[in-house]
């Protein structure tokens, strides 16, 4: 009789092993892959079989609209994994049923990018805790309901990897796992072609070694790209990442995958290659963990970063991150003019529905200006530099009132190209408003931060929430005064959860209470609220305003019409509608839509249901 594994295993068979053989011509390599697989299989205990089971027959388990997540991490919010286990009340009472804990295997300090900079994919930071430790988390969280997701940095190891030290001693079969050069003459042929990652903190794309030689790193010089032409590299990075899974990790970050497979006068992004190694790793997903979701973190341009998602017939990643959107978003924030949102929205729009974004408006990275820059300057003369520079000076309160308050990262003055960090409150206006004392400015700014939360929990997918934010957390400017952190301005937004001024949130007095509160409600609202279906209908329309966004839901009889001022000021927007709608977040009822007014920065969720004839339910 053949055991579950085999027969996942048997359909996937055919497709696997040519994937697999086509990239390595390596048969041995297939078979030694094929019974780790089942290694892995056998080691996933009891608890995470019956969950594979319940998700596969609920292929859709995460598509529902109840789904919503937060990002944090592990010190900053709690201290410890133990700490998070014991303040998983709080993140049940924000709602959070999708906890996305940011990186937390070993890394060396000093020199860990954030913890990207891995010496070890089967061990926890010690500050942190134990490996068991993780799991008693996975295990606390899957019977609240929570799923899991954690960071597998794929693309390189840190230089204090074991398989880093082997290689850098000369041991066979290990220099072979990176890429090592005796001379830069190869090292400079790649650069020719391939683009620098951190062209002010980190020029280049190799390091040289105290030895001479020279090894490719794309990241950080501390950060050795591994070389997945190598079938040991894919089994072995492949076996780490089942290692987790088996810890009860329920969703795997794939960071930075577009860059994983190189070639010598290409971009070293996005390669065919890419595309199979992305596509074997959904079939082992679904051979070994079907409970198990891939979360590519593909940090481009839309027509780069749908190809992830693979086709119906042979799918890759099951979620990608709305980083356009999320830009976009800011940029609209800063012109008042919806534009470019309107573009952006109507690409999504026409994309499958089987593709399932992230929404965020901040995560623990900085937000970088990839706008459509081509289409603004033909349609408005705006000129990239210049523009970024706008926003920038926008965002940092340089330019003639803004209440914004962030910093740059990784500043160009020659480019104009730096980046901005900030938290969502500290760049709505809400930090600035709160330290001049001014009640008016705090009012609007608290309203504008809930209009963005309310604008992300309107689009299809899943939102996720940076932690505190849900609070107004504010900048952390102390990190300034520390010498580890102070030289990379993203732990502005990185700071401690500040858990005094989270109490306030159960009064609604406080800034804390208002946005706290009136995200929950927001929350509770798109949760019983069926227009917000992943397989509802959208659409964009004509406001009649330059600075509102018009993003249409239909499921059934059931319209949505969700209007957003990305002004300062009141507008009034006629959409040209008949007919009954009530206003969902406050109630407020309009016989047909020809003269809704918006306050500054604020928005409306109206629903059209003249057939239901349903009563109140949120």
């Amino acid at each position: 009789m053949k055991s579950v594994f085999d027969e996942r295993l048997a359909r996937h068979y055919d497709e696997l092993k040519w994937l697999y053989c086509e990239l390595y011509q390596d048969e041995e390599a297939f078979r030694y892959f094929l019974d780790m697989l089942k290694d892995a299989w056998k080691g996933r205990k009891k608890p995470l079989r019956d969950q594979d089971a319940r998700r596969e027959a609920d292929p859709g388990w995460y598509r529902r609209r109840s789904l919503l997540g937060m990002m944090l991490y592990v010190d900053a919010f709690a201290g410890t994994l133990e700490g998070v286990k014991e303040k998983l009340g709080y993140i049940r009472e924000c709602g959070v049923n999708y906890l996305h804990l940011m990186p937390l295997l070993e890394s060396p300090e000093g020199r860990s990018d954030g913890g990207y900079a891995v010496s070890d994919f089967r061990k926890v930071r010690p500050d942190l805790g134990t490996m068991e430790d993780l799991e008693s988390l996975t295990d606390a969280c899957r019977r609240k309901g929570i799923s899991v997701c954690l960071d597998f940095v794929m693309n390189h190891t840190s230089e204090d990897h074991e398989w880093a030290r082997r290689a850098r001693a000369g041991e066979p079969g290990y220099r072979e796992r990176y890429f090592f050069y005796d001379s830069w003459q190869v090292p400079r042929e790649f650069e020719k072609t391939v683009p620098q990652v951190f062209p002010t903190t980190a020029p280049g794309s190799f390091t040289e070694l105290t030895d001479g030689t020279v090894v490719m790193t794309n990241f950080y010089p501390y950060q050795w790209d591994l070389n997945y032409r190598n079938p040991m590299v894919f089994n072995d990075m492949t076996e780490n990442l089942l290692y987790l899974t088996n810890r009860g990790v329920d969703v795997i970050r794939l960071d930075a995958i577009p860059y994983i497979w190189k070639e010598l006068g290409t971009y070293c992004r996005n390669l065919p290659q890419v595309h199979t190694l992305s596509r074997m790793l959904r079939m082992v997903c679904e051979i070994v963990c079907p409970g198990v979701l891939l979360l590519g973190e593909v940090v481009m341009e839309p027509v780069k970063v749908a190809p992830y998602f693979g086709t119906p017939e042979k799918p890759e990643c099951h979620m990608l991150y709305n980083v356009t959107t999320m830009a976009t978003t800011w940029h609209t924030l800063a012109t008042g003019d919806v534009s470019l949102l309107k573009r952006q929205m109507e690409t999504l729009c026409a994309l499958p529905k089987d593709f399932l974004f992230l929404n965020y408006l901040r995560c623990h990275d900085d937000i970088g200006w990839g706008l459509d820059y081509p289409w603004l300057n033909q349609n408005f003369g705006i000129d990239e530099v210049a523009h970024k520079k706008y926003l920038n000076d926008y965002f940092t309160g340089r330019w003639p009132g803004s209440g914004s308050r962030g910093e740059l990262y990784n500043d160009d003055p020659r480019l104009g190209d730096a980046r901005l960090c900030g938290t969502t409150a500290s760049l709505c206006g809400v930090e600035a408003a709160d330290c001049e004392g001014d009640a008016l400015r705090l009012e609007r700014a608290i309203a504008c931060d809930l209009t963005l939360h309310a604008w992300m929990l309107s689009q299809s997918g899943i939102p996720v929430v940076y932690s505190g934010d849900e609070v107004g957390r504010f900048n952390d400017w102390d990190y300034h005064s520390d010498p580890g952190k102070r030289e990379d301005s993203r732990y502005i937004h990185r700071g401690d959860f500040q858990w005094d001024m989270a109490e306030l949130r159960k009064n609604p007095e406080t800034l804390q209470g208002k946005l706290f509160q009136g995200l929950r409600r927001l929350e509770a609202i798109r949760e019983g609220e069926p227009c917000f279906d992943a397989g509802a209908e959208t659409w964009v329309e004509d406001s009649g305003s330059s600075h509102v966004l018009a993003f249409c839901r239909k499921l059934g009889e059931r319209e949505l019409i969700c209007l957003f001022n990305f002004s300062s000021g009141f507008v009034h927007v006629d959409m040209k509608r008949d007919g009954s709608y009530r206003e969902l977040m406050y109630g407020s009822s309009y016989d047909g839509l020809r003269d809704v007014e918006l306050w500054p920065n604020g928005f409306a969720w109206l629903l059209r249901d003249d057939s239901s004839g349903e009563k109140e339910r949120f």
